[in-house]
């Protein structure tokens, strides 16, 4: 089961989890994954210890997604 989640104040807060198998779980996974995009969050998707990909789709394949909020600084 994959799992999409949002970093917070509580430390993570999990909005969806979804099979390939079960067509409703993804459906309601990509609406959050969108609503939260429009939100301002970003989604990324890791790659290995110590490396993420940033996506603007829900890779359906990726055990876990997790969105965050921009890093502010300069």
């Amino acid at each position: 089961m994959s799992r999409l989640i949002r970093m917070d104040h509580t430390g993570h807060t999990t909005l969806a989890e979804w099979t390939a198998e079960d067509p409703a779980s993804v459906e309601a996974a990509v609406a959050a994954f969108h609503a939260e995009l429009e939100q301002g969050y970003f989604a990324v998707v890791s790659e290995g210890e110590g490396h993420a990909e940033q996506v603007r789709e829900l890779p359906l394949e990726a055990p876990v997604v997790i969105l965050r909020r921009p890093i502010a600084g300069g």
